[in-house]
């Protein structure tokens, strides 16, 4: 596809910086770079230029790199300047770029944008850099990677070319029903087949809740009575003074949340509002939100002081829970209750890293029950349940016209399709490119 325009952007961080990133692409690229630099670099190889406005000032003196097309990140004519990071510098030449017939400030995300519709990328992948773009830790990058890689666009291309290739057979068998050419042994295939391929989908889908933990992080909330050391263990496991700590109960009313990176994986941990009878007014709020916290949680830490124990009632959970001992300074080693898993001081800090550990365990464990592809938007997730009821209609239909067993199979295709792009999704594109900064 061919573009009319010809798209310009500072590509690279805030300014200023050590060097800046400005990157051009489409049919006026070649014309710009010839006018600025005075002449165009060999294709892919950095060249130290001097770039100067139409009426030769010098702007800068820099690497210019040329990406001809179609071999380009956008499939158009692509170029970048690598300048000195100044403002002054950037905005001359981004000023002196875009007054030259033809050229204009990009989009956000409208180079990602000029990608998919070039073929360069589908829907998932550019899904996915946007996921790479916004990563925060190393499991956040890795899967963001194999997506960007087409990890996830090849298993679903390959699960629609198996339901086209399921329809084809079938609208064969009834095509030639009476010619003998289709024997009911392939039909037999095709349907074990489809079986296969519905619980390969089903599967996947529950994988779901794993990427929502790589991407939004293992959810961890901390429970217990007022007092119970909550605010504490929640600013040591920070390892900043995020809560206010006081002898008051009832201090937290309000749900705080802190992001760890424990070995790369992402965890969300929330400090909330003790829980008591007889609470204030705004104190049951925050203990409201306290309990939505701990049903919403992958797991909850349910705290007790081992001076003053004040056991809570955790009957209403459903999730996984870990029961913590606080105030371990203040008794000795064989005094308190005998029945917590963990045992910690937030004062000397004997305890907090096994807890830490034992958080990663789980972590880990909950990530492990999925597979290596992981559907990583709840998009895609729609359109596979639907994937997956057109699939069923088809495969427990067998009373129905083999006609509307074969539609149901192309339907199914077609959700599949919509994923990555290959059937029309217009009306999803200004959604998923208004997620990219302005330069990607």
């Amino acid at each position: 596809m061919i573009f009319g325009e010809t798209i310009l952007a500072l590509s690279s961080g805030r300014l200023p910086a050590g060097v800046a990133v400005l990157r051009l692409s489409g049919p006026q690229t070649r014309f710009v770079v010839e006018t600025i630099c005075g002449s165009v670099p060999p294709p892919r190889k950095a060249t130290l230029q001097i770039l100067r406005s139409p009426a030769g000032e010098i702007l800068d003196r820099g690497l210019t790199l040329f990406f001809p097309a179609p071999h380009s990140f956008t499939g158009e004519d692509v170029a970048e300047f690598q300048v000195h990071g100044g403002q002054a510098v950037v905005s001359a030449i981004l000023r002196e770029v875009t007054a030259i017939p033809g050229v204009r400030h990009a989009e956000p995300g409208e180079f990602t944008r000029r990608a998919f519709l070039n073929g360069r990328l589908d829907l998932v992948q550019t899904e996915a850099l946007a996921d790479l773009i916004n990563a925060d830790t190393e499991a956040q990058r890795r899967f963001a990677q194999s997506n960007a890689d087409g990890a996830q666009s090849m298993l679903y291309n390959g699960w629609r070319q198996r339901l086209i290739h399921a329809r084809a057979m079938i609208e064969a068998e009834i095509d030639f029903a009476d010619e003998g050419d289709v024997p009911g042994s392939v039909a037999s295939a095709i349907w074990t087949d489809m079986a296969t391929l519905a619980e390969d989908i089903g599967g996947h889908i529950k994988g779901f809740s794993a990427a929502e933990i790589i991407q939004d992080g293992f959810k961890v909330a901390i429970l217990g009575a007022p007092n119970a050391g909550k605010s504490s263990l929640f600013n040591a496991l920070a390892r900043r003074e995020a809560a206010i700590v006081t002898d008051e109960p009832g201090t937290t009313r309000d749900v705080l949340e802190v992001a760890l990176d424990l070995d790369g994986l992402k965890v969300m941990i929330a400090d909330t509002a003790g829980l008591r009878e007889g609470a204030g007014k705004v104190e049951s709020i925050g203990i409201e939100k306290a309990k939505a916290r701990g049903k919403a949680a992958d797991l909850v830490l349910v705290l007790e002081d081992l001076v003053d124990p004040q056991p809570i009632d955790t009957h209403w959970l459903s999730v996984d829970r870990i029961t913590v001992g606080t105030k371990l300074d203040l008794v000795e080693a064989h005094e308190g209750r005998a029945c917590h898993d963990f045992r910690i001081s937030t004062l000397t800090g004997a305890g907090i890293e096994p807890l830490l550990n034992e958080i990663r365990k789980r972590t880990e464990a909950r990530l492990k029950v999925a597979g290596d592809i992981l559907p990583s938007r709840l998009r895609h997730v729609e359109l596979l349940e639907d994937t997956l009821g057109h699939l069923r209609n088809a495969l427990s239909g067998s009373h129905h016209p083999l006609e509307i067993r074969a539609e149901e199979l192309r339907m199914a295709a077609d959700r599949l399709g919509r994923i990555t792009g290959a059937i029309d999704v217009e009306d999803l594109l200004d959604v998923i490119f208004a997620q990219f900064c302005i330069g990607k």
